[in-house]
């Protein structure tokens, strides 16, 4: 289990390593699906903000990752 787990650790390490804006790229694209949703539909997701909580988490941990890689 622990060994499989460091195998897949490593593989995403060495995919996010080749595609360093890849996570805050996806991040903003979030960001602007909330700003859409907001002005076309709403709803749950338009109240909450989700998209925009989420792209937001995203697009941090993603500058993060690619700062330590």
């Amino acid at each position: 289990m622990i060994k499989q787990l460091s195998e897949f650790i490593d593989r995403v390490s060495e995919f996010f390593a080749a595609r360093k804006g890849l996570l805050p790229l996806l991040g903003l694209l979030m960001v602007v699906l909330n700003f859409l949703l907001r002005l076309l539909a709403p709803g749950w997701f338009a109240q909450t903000d989700f998209f925009l909580h989420l792209g937001l988490i995203l697009a941090i941990f993603g500058f993060m990752l690619a700062w330590a890689l």
